[in-house]
């Protein structure tokens, strides 16, 4: 019996590929599986070739295998663009309704989904009868899937869900006669634990929720629409509010006025979004307003690849706002981190009186995971320096002075005012401006007010910038961001198991770069790999910009649009020796 195991499903978009692989993944994680789901789809509603590919262990993985152990193929498409990935004796259950062919190395069996589908009541529960067809092949009990199935359609009646869980049992027989329960792809039992199975999209609002976060301006874009949608359904239980504006620079623009009137507020969007919010982030920076943005990357420049993989958004998210103005800049890895991310992010906001940019890929929001359960006592709400009408009445300025909101002090925090505290009333304007918020071009002033707020980090190195795993004084360290975490993880194992002693880094903070830390995180390694999805080496070349220096550092490139797998990793080390 097979302690991990890796299925795809695939066809047409919009015939119910995304359902299908819903419905297995979910029910495999009830029953105690460790799952990593990832589909890749094209950018269009209806049309063009998608896929779910589902890992399932008894332990937990991080990122899609190399290799897939069971294809169901809505179309002939599907196998002549994924079979290759089957291994050999690998299994392909396929809609006999399209004369299906397949190479020789795999199973091929043909069944009549659609044909079943219809006989139960539609063919739109083709997918249901190939559910069944997957479970005779994994040796899965028909059950496996019925609690999702109830659940799924209770509110179309009793005889809909009895349609679909006889669709399953149809789909399971006719594999089971013919043969195909007899191959060797039966899982061991899982324990049956529950745990949570989300995606970082929606563990990214989760944690805004957590964290004490009620605004969310925001303008639909793939691959962040998501979280703006959990918080419409979840915002209102709490007096919080989605608002959808026109475009992203009004969603900026309101997330910081927002901000301005006292409520936790961010939005969300992906890399052109980030390009047109540029300017209300500098006001945001000029301002020193505590706002945070989540920056989903996909694949670019301008419409590019907007359902596809990429990290390329790393120079835009550090340096893209005209001037300068200080910021922090985060990039979590797993959706447990995604969750806390946010908690932090808000703090630091609030903190440092500054934009955060939260960081994230397509990969990392959008693929669904297995996911502890998150431990609420670990979020902690602290709003920084705020100056209490009770503070203020102890201080009372001079008559006729207004409250000194950028008040020039030893680290660069001034105590700020909500809008209605008594004492409190100031100025606040983009325009450079003196400590009373009053425009002022004063040739002192400026040189100040700018060492003011680019000196809030300096010589700081936020806890927690990176993590480090594997061995000491290896001959390879590998560095990465984001969803690669994964990938990396299951490559460095490989490498070990052919004598390559290998260590990995993952960066989870971009700004203030932590140099001092990263720079002992690598230094005892001969060979540094940088692994990033993007053309130019963008993280390489923060290393060489922030004085980061190792005399062995090369590049791991990935930017066709997919995700890296452990192989592509594993295979360009074991090239270096």
């Amino acid at each position: 019996m097979l302690e991990q195991l890796s299925w795809k499903v695939g066809g047409l978009q919009g015939e119910g590929v995304e359902s299908t692989g819903e419905t297995f993944a979910v029910a495999l994680n009830r029953r105690g599986y460790y799952v990593y789901s990832f589909r890749q789809f094209s950018s269009r509603i209806k049309g063009g070739h998608s896929n779910d590919k589902v890992r399932v262990s008894l332990k937990q993985f991080r990122t899609s295998t190399d290799y897939t152990d069971v294809l169901l193929a809505f179309d002939q498409d599907t196998i002549d663009l994924e079979a290759g990935e089957v291994r050999n004796g690998g299994v392909v259950i396929a809609d006999e309704k399209f004369n299906p062919t397949a190479p020789d190395h795999v199973h091929l069996f043909t069944v009549p989904l659609t044909r079943i589908a219809e006989d139960c009541g539609s063919a739109i529960m083709k997918n249901m009868v190939s559910l069944g067809a997957s479970a005779a092949v994994l040796g899965l009990p028909i059950e496996t899937f019925t609690e999702v199935v109830e659940e799924r359609f209770h509110r179309k009646g009793q005889k809909v869900v009895d349609q679909n869980i006889e669709a399953i049992r149809l789909g399971y027989e006719f594999i089971k006669d013919a043969g195909g329960s007899n191959l060797e792809f039966a899982l061991k039992p899982a324990d049956g634990t529950r745990r949570l199975f989300m995606m970082g999209n929606d563990a990214l609002a989760l944690g805004a929720l957590a964290a004490g976060a009620r605004v969310m301006p925001a303008y639909p874009i793939t691959p962040a629409s998501d979280v703006m949608e959990y918080l419409i359904k979840k915002f209102p239980k709490v007096g919080g509010v989605v608002v959808q504006t026109e475009d992203e620079i009004a969603a900026m623009n309101m997330t910081i006025g927002a901000a301005y009137g006292g409520a936790r507020s961010f939005t969300a969007t992906s890399g052109p979004g980030l390009a047109l919010m540029m300017e209300a982030i500098g006001l945001a920076g000029m301002t020193e307003m505590p706002v945070v943005i989540i920056d989903t990357q996909r694949g670019g420049p301008s419409t590019g690849l907007p359902t596809k993989q990429e990290q390329s958004d790393l120079f835009s998210g550090l340096f893209g706002t005209h001037g300068e103005i200080p910021k922090i800049v985060l990039f979590p890895t797993t959706p447990e981190d995604c969750f806390y991310s946010m908690g932090e992010a808000f703090n630091l906001a609030d903190k440092y009186q500054c934009p955060v940019i939260v960081l994230t890929d397509l990969q990392l929001s959008l693929s669904k995971q297995t996911t502890e359960p998150f431990q609420l006592d670990k979020v902690t709400i602290d709003r920084g320096s705020i100056a209490t009408a009770d503070m203020l009445a102890q201080e009372r300025p001079a008559s006729g002075e207004e409250f000194k909101r950028y008040l020039l002090t030893d680290t660069g925090i001034s105590p700020r005012a909500f809008p209605g505290t008594r004492g409190g009333i100031h100025k606040v304007t983009g325009v450079e401006h003196s400590e009373d918020g009053r425009p002022s071009e004063a040739v002192t002033n400026r040189k100040n007010m700018m060492e003011k707020r680019l000196n809030k980090f300096q010589g700081i190195e936020l806890p927690g910038s990176l993590t480090r795993t594997g061995d000491t004084n290896p001959q390879v360290a590998i560095l990465g961001m984001g969803a690669n975490i994964g990938a990396i993880e299951e490559a460095c194992e490989r490498l070990r198991e052919e004598g390559i002693t290998a260590a990995h880094v993952q960066l989870r903070t971009l700004l203030p770069f932590p140099v001092q830390t990263l720079q002992q995180a690598l230094s005892d390694a001969k060979y540094v790999v940088v692994v990033e999805n993007n053309a130019t080496g963008q993280l390489r070349h923060l290393l060489s910009h922030f004085g980061v220096e190792h005399p062995q550092i090369s590049s791991c490139l990935k930017y066709d649009g997919l995700a890296f797998l452990p192989t592509d990793i594993q295979q360009f080390v074991k090239g270096m020796f």
